[in-house]
């Protein structure tokens, strides 16, 4: 599906954050370090209503076993007119995915649509194209080259990013994403209605830590801030560009809540 029916998309940023809460007895004296140096950041527009996303959700999901790659599923909402409310959209994928295309200067807004590291864009059902476009982007020696670590203790999430390994690369925004990773869904309606699709490493929600000049820096994020049902999981990535202008991606790291 491409998006030349899709008009009017919101794209403003929403200041919303969602929160829940987790058990405390789950979360006291926890501390849990995310992997080290993945090679790859992932993101996969997808949508319930589109009839060609399921083979690349699957994708998501096998890509999600392997820790050099963080994988993330972003369903957009530009097909809900279709027939079917897509049940996990949100309006600031759709607006990320166009900003990465305004970035790229083409028109290829679509679903299954796969981002690899910020940079390079890649039908989501071809593991083959996402393969080499893991390969191709990490020759940038930029790329995934900022070590990034995350651990959990008490109520909170502490969020460290190394120093610049590359002389050229100074400065990048901050961001932590909550994510689910499975959620079984039964499509009522629209292209997949009857079916029941799992989908992997979903963001439910994103929050910007701060700004990364180059030097070491820490944060610390509340759970509260990023907490809802089904999360399960924390994603920080640190990104070259802003939230309008998306660059390549200089470093990530993934964390188990649970």
């Amino acid at each position: 599906m491409t998006d030349m029916m899709a008009t009017n998309l919101i794209s403003r940023w929403s200041g919303a954050f969602w929160s829940g809460a987790l058990s405390v007895c789950a979360i006291i004296a926890i501390v849990r370090p995310a992997h080290a140096d993945p090679r790859a950041v992932v993101e996969l527009f997808t949508s319930q209503g589109c009839s060609s996303c399921p083979p690349a959700d699957k994708i998501i999901g096998e890509l999600s076993k392997d820790p050099s790659i963080i994988a993330m599923s972003m369903p957009i909402d530009y097909w809900d007119y279709l027939g079917w409310k897509d049940t996990l959209a949100d309006s600031r994928f759709s607006a990320r995915q166009r900003a990465y295309s305004r970035m790229r200067g083409d028109r290829e807004v679509y679903t299954p649509q796969v981002v690899v590291n910020g940079s390079t864009h890649v039908i989501g059902s071809d593991l083959a194209g996402i393969e080499s476009a893991i390969g191709n982007t990490v020759k940038n020696e930029s790329v995934m080259s900022v070590p990034v670590t995350m651990s959990l203790a008490g109520k909170q999430i502490s969020v460290s990013v190394a120093a610049s390994r590359e002389p050229a690369v100074s400065h990048g925004e901050v961001w932590i994403c909550s994510i689910a990773k499975s959620v079984p869904i039964s499509i009522g309606r629209g292209e997949n209605r009857g079916q029941q699709i799992t989908y992997h490493n979903v963001v439910r929600n994103v929050l910007k830590v701060g700004d990364w000049n180059g030097r070491p820096e820490s944060w610390t994020v509340p759970l509260e801030n990023l907490t809802r049902d089904g999360v399960d999981g924390a994603v920080v990535y640190v990104q070259d560009g802003s939230r309008e202008r998306p660059g390549p991606m200089l470093g990530a790291a993934y964390t188990s809540l649970h």
